[in-house]
C-alpha cells in the first residue's frame, strides 16, 4: 500500500493533536510528518518535508490558511489542499474553489467525516499514482515518442556524439531493426529562392520528406527526417558492386521529379560511404560537402562526393570529424573514466586504420585546435602545454600509440582539472555572492529567494540547488539565521526593544518576529536579553 505524507497547519496546537487522535493515520495509508502553526512556517516545511497533503486552518497568524494554499498550489500542482474553518461562510467556500482545494470542512470536525474526506482523498492519491505507474500507458506513450526519440538518434549520429556501446544500446532500445552493411548520407538542400508561392520553407521540406519516402523506401532501406532546414537520409547500402553509383543515378531522378511534382528545386549531395554508424558524422559532413557544389554544377540533381573529390580523402578527414570534439565533452563533462575512454578509442581508431602519415598530421593539428579554441575564454593555456614552445613538433615526434595515448591524456586531465577547478570556484563566488548580499540586506522585508536570483541572473531552481549543496542550508533557513544572529546583537549590544529589533532585521509584524525568535532559541526576545544579562 502506498503512504502519503501529511502536514497539519493550525495556530491552535491542541486542534492538531486532536486531529492526530481522531484518525488511525497508518491504516488508512497516510503518515502525519509535522505540523505548523501559522502559513509562513508551513510554507518552509514543505520545502523540506514534499507533503502529499496540506490540511490548513483559514485564521492563523503571519499568513493565512488560503494565501498558503495559492502559494502551496503554485509551487506544488499535485498537492491536495483542505481547508478547515470554524466560519460557515459563502465567501470562504467560494476562495476554496477558486484555489482548487479538494475539501472545506467546518469545525468542530467530525470524526466520521473527517475518515470520509481522506479516503475521498486516498483514492485521488492512488489513482494519479496509478497512472503515473501505470506499464500499459507507459508503453502506449512510449509508442507514440518513438518517431521522435528515433529521429533525435539519427541527429545525434549525424552530430557523432554516441560511443558505439550508446548506438547498440539506443537501437535495441527505438526498436530500430537495421541490418549490419555500410551506410551513406544524404543531403537533400532546398533552394529558398524558387519556391512554390504558397509555399514556405517549412512545408517544402515536409513535402519533399513525404515524397521521398514514397518513391525512395520502396527500393532503398533509408531512413528519412528533417534536419536544419534539409531532408536527410541515412540510406543502408549492400556489398553489392556499384551500389553507392546507382543510388546516386536514383537520387539523380528523384531530384528531377521533386520539381516536376512538388515544384520544388533541389540538390542531393552524397555523402562517403561508411562502414558503421559511428562514422555517420563524416559521411553527413561529405554529403553537405557535395551539396555545395550545387554553385558549380547547377541544381536538381545528385553530386556524389566520392564522383567530384579523391575518395581517400574521407580518411584524411578523419581528425575534424566528431571524434575530437568527444574528447573536448568529457573533458568538459568532468569524468576522468570517460575521458580516458575516449582517448584511448581515438588513439586505437587512429592506430588501427593504417593511417598515412598525413592523416596524423591533420588529427594532431586539430586537436592542438580545438584545445585553443576550448580554453580562449575559460582556461590558461600556457598552463595547459606548461608553456612548451613547440607543441606540434612534440607531438609529431611521438614514436608509439601508447605514447601518443599518454601525451594526450597529460593535457586532456590537465585541462579537466583546471575546468573543475573554475566550476567550483565560479560556484563558490556565487554562494559568496548570495551570502555577502544577505549580510547587506536582511533588513529588507521583501528580500527572498526571489530577489536574490534577480540579483544574480539565475533561476530559483538552480540557486536553491547550489546554495543548499554549499552551504547545507535552505536560502529560507540561512536568511533566518542571520536574521536572527544581528538581532541578538541588536538586543544585547545595543539594547533595542523587541519592535525596533523585529524592523531592523527584516520582520514587519514584531510578534512574528518573536515567534521565529523563541522557535530559534526556545525563549521570547525579552526573556532571552534578561537571561544573558544575568549570566554576566
Amino acid at each position: 500500500m502506498a503512504w502519503y505524507n501529511v502536514l497539519l497547519v493550525d495556530d491552535e496546537k491542541e486542534v492538531c493533536q486532536i486531529i492526530i487522535r481522531k484518525l488511525d493515520w497508518e491504516s488508512m495509508g497516510f503518515h502525519i510528518v509535522g505540523y505548523a502553526a501559522n502559513g509562513v512556517e508551513a510554507l518552509e516545511m514543505a520545502e523540506e518535508l514534499q507533503p502529499d497533503v496540506v490540511m490548513t486552518d483559514i485564521k492563523m497568524p503571519y499568513m493565512d490558511g488560503l494565501t498558503l494554499s495559492r502559494k502551496l498550489k503554485e509551487a506544488y500542482q499535485k498537492i491536495k489542499i483542505i481547508i478547515f474553518s470554524g466560519f460557515d461562510e459563502f465567501e470562504y467556500a467560494k476562495e476554496a474553489i477558486k484555489i482548487e482545494a479538494m475539501e472545506y470542512i467546518l469545525k468542530p470536525i467530525n470524526e466520521k467525516e473527517l475518515r470520509e474526506v481522506f479516503e475521498r482523498i486516498k483514492i485521488e492519491l492512488d489513482r494519479e499514482l496509478d497512472e503515473r505507474r501505470n506499464i500499459d500507458k507507459l508503453r502506449q506513450y512510449y509508442l507514440e515518442s518513438l518517431p521522435v526519440l528515433q529521429e533525435n538518434f539519427y541527429i545525434s549520429l549525424l552530430e557523432g556524439r554516441l560511443s558505439q556501446e550508446q548506438i547498440e544500446e539506443n537501437l535495441q532500445n527505438y526498436q530500430i531493426q537495421w541490418a549490419e552493411s555500410s551506410y551513406i548520407v544524404t543531403v537533400v538542400h532546398i533552394s529558398k529562392r524558387n519556391l512554390p508561392a504558397e509555399m514556405d520553407s517549412f512545408l517544402a521540406a515536409i513535402s519533399v520528406k513525404r515524397l521521398a519516402e514514397e518513391q525512395l523506401q520502396k527500393e532503398w532501406d533509408s531512413r528519412i527526417f528533417v534536419y536544419l532546414g534539409d531532408v536527410i537520409l541515412i540510406t543502408s547500402i549492400t556489398d553489392e558492386r556499384n551500389a553507392g553509383a546507382r543510388y546516386t543515378d536514383t537520387m539523380d531522378k528523384f531530384c528531377k521529379l521533386t520539381k516536376r511534382a512538388c515544384g520544388i528545386t533541389v540538390t542531393a549531395g552524397v555523402g562517403y560511404i561508411c562502414d558503421n554508424m559511428k562514422e555517420l558524422s563524416v559521411s553527413y559532413e561529405s554529403a553537405r560537402h557535395a551539396a555545395s557544389y550545387r554553385v558549380m554544377y547547377g541544381s536538381e540533381r545528385a553530386i556524389n562526393i566520392a564522383e567530384i573529390d579523391p575518395y581517400e580523402e574521407k580518411e584524411e578527414s578523419w581528425g575534424e570529424s566528431g571524434s575530437i570534439q568527444r574528447i573536448i565533452r568529457e573533458i568538459k563533462m568532468g569524468d576522468r573514466e570517460k575521458l580516458e575512454q575516449a582517448v584511448s578509442e581515438e588513439v586505437r581508431h587512429l592506430a588501427d586504420s593504417s593511417s598515412s602519415i598525413m592523416r596524423y598530421r591533420v588529427f594532431v593539428m586539430t586537436f592542438i585546435t580545438e584545445v585553443f579554441r576550448f580554453g580562449s575564454n575559460k582556461i590558461n593555456i600556457e598552463d595547459v602545454f606548461e608553456k612548451q614552445q613547440d607543441i606540434y613538433g612534440q607531438a609529431m615526434q611521438m614514436e608509439s600509440p601508447e605514447e601518443l595515448k599518454n601525451w594526450l591524456l597529460e593535457i586532456a586531465g590537465r585541462m579537466q582539472d583546471m575546468v573543475l577547478s573554475e566550476r567550483d570556484d565560479t560556484m563558490k563566488s556565487f554562494v559568496e555572492k548570495a551570502v555577502e548580499y544577505v549580510q547587506e540586506h536582511y533588513g529588507e522585508q521583501n528580500l527572498s529567494v526571489e530577489t536574490i536570483c534577480r540579483n544574480l541572473g539565475v533561476s530559483t531552481a538552480y540557486f536553491s540547488t547550489l546554495f543548499k549543496k554549499e552551504t547545507g542550508k535552505t536560502f529560507i533557513n540561512y536568511l533566518t539565521d542571520c536574521r536572527m544572529e544581528k538581532a541578538v546583537e541588536l538586543l544585547l549590544e545595543q539594547d533595542e526593544k523587541t519592535y525596533i529589533v523585529a524592523q531592523k532585521v527584516g520582520y514587519a509584524d514584531p510578534n512574528y518576529f518573536s515567534y521565529v525568535f523563541k522557535r530559534k532559541f526556545g525563549v521570547s526576545p525579552s526573556k532571552y536579553k534578561v537571561s544573558k544579562r544575568e549570566q554576566t
